[in-house]
């Protein structure tokens, strides 16, 4: 066998062993903030009913929606209600009776003044605190704290080529694209950071991701 044949043998075992040991690391460390998030959980679920019948919304506060994980496969993501109910349907009347509203989802996949987030829901979105009963999620293994985006399974479609990229690792609470201006990106854009990382993830990436993310929740920037 050559020596340039060996080499790359060799530097290509040293990459699995890297990578082995970084999924396994990733995953303990995905338990352990699980199993704290999921603490938080009774206490914050008993607060947000309340605030919600405070404003008159008698309708369960959780909510969940199936999504694209890993090797796209379909799961059931949870969170913390912060529209209406029939949100969907909703949506669906305003991106057919305004067409800026609708020029502005096929561009973003969302849209920044949402009318249909409830007064509790934009408190929760500020600091994040939806995002909560995904550790579930994460303790299941069907997420990670640290990935991509859940897609929706109708936005397969435009995700085109960036798709086979993206499915390659879990999706997580948090991840690149929320720390790289999040609300204010283009669909595309957003694309192009999760392709990125996942296809350069590292316990490097992940630990400047998640200081990121504390930083944007302290500051009050969640989610729009």
């Amino acid at each position: 066998m050559k020596e340039n044949e060996i080499a790359m043998e060799e530097t290509s075992l040293a990459w699995q062993c890297k990578r082995v040991m970084y999924l396994a690391f990733k995953r303990v460390f995905d338990i352990i903030c699980s199993l704290v998030g999921i603490m938080f959980l009774v206490p914050l679920l008993a607060l947000i009913k309340i605030a919600y019948l405070c404003t008159g919304d008698f309708k369960s506060v959780l909510y969940s929606q199936e999504r694209i994980g890993k090797n796209g496969k379909i799961f059931r993501l949870h969170k913390f209600r912060t529209m209406v109910v029939d949100a969907d349907e909703i949506l669906e009347k305003l991106l057919k009776e305004n067409p800026d509203m609708r020029r502005e989802y096929k561009e973003n996949k969302k849209l920044k003044n949402d009318p249909r987030i409830t007064k509790v829901g934009k408190f929760l979105r500020k600091f994040s605190l939806d995002e909560f009963p995904q550790f579930i999620n994460v303790f299941l293994g069907e997420m990670s704290l640290i990935g991509n985006r859940p897609y929706l399974p109708r936005e397969k479609k435009d995700m085109g080529k960036y798709y086979a990229d993206i499915v390659k690792t879990k999706p997580g609470i948090t991840g690149l694209w929320q720390v790289s201006g999040r609300s204010d990106l283009s669909f595309k854009r957003r694309l192009e950071l999760e392709s990125k990382y996942s296809n350069s993830i590292s316990i490097r990436m992940d630990i400047k991701i998640l200081l990121n993310t504390f930083l944007a929740v302290f500051k009050g920037e969640g989610a729009m």
